[in-house]
Order: structure tokens, then sequence, then C-alpha cells
């Protein structure tokens, strides 16, 4: 794998992480968000007045672009799992932000799933 290919590959995964933090902090103060048809549209223009909605959602477009690029590069079977960096990087972001908990099985999930990324990365 080239440097540019698994530059693409970092940053859409980061994107994509980042897309990810920001649909969280756009619905952190609104709690559990109900299924039922009667609050839905409510609950849909309050979200859609979160500006956090939008940098998500727009986060979540330039990843596909980047991932795309990505993809004309390197065989999917080794992008896809990728994608797990992803993981690692909203663990750790979630834990600083949001206060979400960190534990000893949590921190070795991740190492387990860096270990495998660097295994695919150099095959």
């Amino acid at each position: 794998m080239t440097l540019l290919s698994f530059t693409l590959i970092l940053v859409g995964v980061l994107l994509n992480a980042a897309a990810q933090l920001a649909l969280k902090a756009s619905v952190k103060g609104m709690g559990a968000i109900d299924l039922s048809l009667v609050d839905s549209g409510s609950v849909a223009l309050r979200l859609m007045s979160e500006p956090w909605l939008w940098v998500g959602l727009f986060c979540y477009g330039i990843s596909v672009i980047i991932w795309i690029l990505a993809l004309s590069r390197v065989d999917v079977s080794i992008a896809y799992p990728m994608l797990s960096i992803g993981y690692v990087v909203n663990a750790f972001a979630a834990w600083a932000l949001f206060g979400e908990v960190m534990t000893l099985a949590r921190l070795s999930g991740m190492g387990i799933i860096i270990l495998g990324v660097f295994i695919l990365a150099r095959s």
C-alpha cells in the first residue's frame, strides 16, 4: 500500500469518526429519541436546527468522496477493515469529549484492533 493510499484511507476514517462525534453532539441534550410517529415531526425539526448535525453530515459527505478515491487505489478487502481505526479514535474522543467510560476490556479490544490494522497494512 502506498503512502497516498494509506493517507486517503486514514483521512476517510477520521472524517467518518468526526461525523459520528458530531452526530453524538447533536443529540447529546435530547436524551433517548422516541420512535413514535406522534413526536417525529418535532424531533426532526429540533435535530435540523442542531449545527452539529450538519457538521456530521458534511463530514460524511466528504468522507465518501475520499473513500471512493481510496477504493480506486486499494483492494476493498484491505481498505474496509481499516475502518476499524475509527472505533479506536471514537472511543478515545468520546471518553475525552463526552465522559464515556474507558475500561480495561475496551482498551484491550482496541489494542487487538490496532494490531489487526497493522498486520493488514503490511500485507
